[in-house]
């Protein structure tokens, strides 16, 4: 190796924090929400509360199902110990490792206790996406030749395509279907708002209730992988949980099949209930009322004519 030539970092690194298309959706929505609050005292009629709660509601579900098909907490770990900071090296270090997993790949951190630690800051966030497997071959290559850590590319290690873990095989597979059928579930989030805008209240609520159970068997999905190899470093296991994303998508599936029953239960109990909660009433109301106008009108009319 040549003089003053290292493979650990030589320029000032930008770790990984989060995908940007999520600060993306959330101007997105935030956006749109503050329109529809804007425009919500131009609106007449009793039921424009019912509709500014179902605007936010429906607006909460599409913005929910869109985000975390690009979150990485899906399922996360973390873990302190004392371990060998680079290969070939018996420099020790004192860190928190973490494990975030998400649909599209991993993030895999390490903050040092205190950060600064061996002249160096120790604060690092490497993303290793598994679109195919290589990709992530590829990216855990790109990781051994910049010189990262020793604890990130263990880490990364029990994810390759070749590890006799197998990890990459189980979350693979079930990020894939998992991630494909959020995306259907977002379709659906698309029909039913527009079958809900026409008067086809029956088709908007079967919308509905695909796109609850589109995101229950995507969690399902997910839920099937247990890693079964274990990541030790020392006497301690770094073990993961289910995050932020995950009981995220299972309050706002579940939010859509509570919404789903009880709206077939008034579209076949309480119609006019219903109607009146898409709008549909008023102007009913006010069409009878307009007609009783004219018929009121034209009968006078009558009378000064006789």
């Amino acid at each position: 190796m040549q003089a003053n030539i290292f493979p650990f970092y030589p320029q000032s690194r930008t770790p990984f924090k989060f995908d940007t298309k999520i600060i993306e959706i959330i101007i997105i929505c935030i956006v749109t929400a503050c329109t529809f609050i804007i425009i919500f005292p131009g609106i007449r009629g009793k039921s424009r509360s019912i509709w500014l709660l179902r605007t936010l509601s429906s607006l909460f579900i599409g913005s929910v199902i869109l985000a975390v098909n690009f979150t990485s907490d899906w399922e996360m770990g973390t873990i302190t110990a004392t371990t060998v900071y680079k290969s070939f090296s018996h420099s020790m270090l004192n860190a928190s490792i973490g494990l975030w997993i998400g649909l599209k790949g991993v993030n895999i951190t390490l903050i040092g206790n205190p950060e600064y630690q061996l002249n160096e800051t120790i604060n690092y966030n490497e993303e290793f996406a598994w679109a195919s497997a290589n990709q992530f071959d590829n990216n855990y290559k790109d990781g051994l030749e910049r010189g990262l850590p020793y604890p990130i590319l263990y880490v990364a290690e029990k994810f390759t395509f070749n590890s006799p873990c197998g990890l990459f095989y189980q979350y693979c597979i079930s990020t894939y279907y998992s991630s494909g059928l959020m995306w259907v579930a977002f379709c659906s989030w698309i029909l039913y708002n527009v079958l809900f805008s026409m008067p086809v209240i029956l088709y908007g609520i079967c919308m509905l209730f695909v796109t609850a159970v589109c995101m229950l068997v995507s969690l399902i999905s997910f839920t099937s992988v247990r890693p079964v190899c274990k990541i030790q470093f020392g006497n301690s296991i770094l073990k993961t949980h289910f995050g932020v994303s995950y009981w995220l998508s299972l309050i706002t599936g579940l939010l859509c099949l509570i919404i789903s029953v009880a709206l077939l239960f008034l579209y076949k109990k309480q119609p006019k209930v219903l109607r009146l909660i898409f709008g549909y009433g008023e102007e009913e109301d006010l069409s009878n009322k307009s007609e009783n106008e004219e018929e009121h009108n034209s009968a006078l009319s009558l009378n000064e004519m006789l």
